[in-house]
């Protein structure tokens, strides 16, 4: 298939000053501010409101995470929008939320502004189907695999790619895939004589420009592909997984993680304990589950 959890920390701060700043003399006016401001704080540390994990997410990305128009089976609103998320990140975001006890807040950006956002500290964590690459590592920690994704092709099932056999068969083809991927770096120059396109913006835009006839093949990964060939019956998924004419890849290249900003060891080690509970049929249901509720599957 690419924080701000100190709220709560510097109110509780500012709490144990105002306590001890009471204990001087001053000003009457001014003692009854941070008599007011302390009572604040402490209300707000004993209301039980939950820390905040901010969670990025193309949104349009089927079957990891989608937009749509309301809260149907458990999608979770985006910030700053009257729209929804949902998809298999989603249902990995709020599973992580809730085991460790924070209040799940989904922001949308687009695919190659997730990394910076997690960087800079504008959003916890990011999980958007980002493979586990030594590039990425250099920037993110990573979490242990939350899915491991196998990478084929998608054609149209009238193409004259449709009876390939292995990734030989797509010699001289004409295909793209969607920018900053390893479908797109690694796997697409795999092709011998291949004419590759410019990268698409998102998964979505690659999907289009092989159901439009734009191009003949498109490079992806296998959750994707198959919630493609439910909302593009006409599509044919190849996968040459275990033969000896498939792509060439690393485990870290198609394990997909989710990232956090460098040296945030608490974030990172919550969600790993999370994740540790779960098996690999754990997350095979779940995407199953993703792709037969995703808003093109009816």
């Amino acid at each position: 298939m690419k924080n701000r959890l100190f709220a709560l920390t510097a109110a509780a701060v500012l709490a144990v000053s105002l306590t001890a700043c009471g204990s001087k003399a001053e000003e009457p006016a001014a003692a009854d501010t941070k008599a007011e401001a302390a009572e604040e704080t402490a209300s707000a540390d004993t209301t039980g409101e939950k820390k905040v994990l901010k969670v990025a997410m193309e949104c349009g990305y089927a079957p990891y995470n989608w937009t749509q128009p309301d809260d149907s089976n458990g999608a979770v609103p985006i910030n700053d929008s009257s729209d929804y998320a949902y998809g298999y990140d989603v249902m990995m975001a709020k599973k992580i939320a809730d085991e460790l006890g924070y209040e799940l807040q989904i922001v949308k950006l687009d695919w190659d502004s997730l990394v910076p956002a997690v960087q800079s500290g504008t959003v916890d964590c990011v999980i958007a189907g980002q493979s586990i690459t030594s590039d990425r590592l250099e920037m993110v920690d990573f979490s242990t695999p939350y899915y491991y994704a196998s990478v084929v092709g998608l054609v149209k099932a009238d193409g004259p790619l449709a009876d390939a056999k292995g990734i030989s068969d797509f010699e001289g083809a004409t295909c793209t895939s969607q920018l900053g991927t390893i479908w797109y770096d690694v796997c697409l120059p795999q092709l011998k004589d291949a004419n590759i396109q410019p990268a698409q913006e998102s998964a979505p835009a690659m999907l289009v420009a092989l159901e439009s006839g734009r191009t003949d093949l498109v490079v992806t990964d296998m959750p994707t592909a198959k919630a493609a060939c439910v909302a593009y019956p006409d599509l044919k998924l190849l996968d040459f997984t275990d033969t000896d004419d498939d792509f060439a890849v690393s485990d870290e290249e198609i394990n997909i993680g989710i990232s956090v900003q460098k040296g945030n060891t608490e974030l990172l080690d919550g969600i790993n304990s999370v994740l540790a509970t779960m098996t690999v049929d754990d997350f095979n249901s779940m995407m199953d589950e993703a792709i037969s509720v995703q808003p093109l599957s009816e």
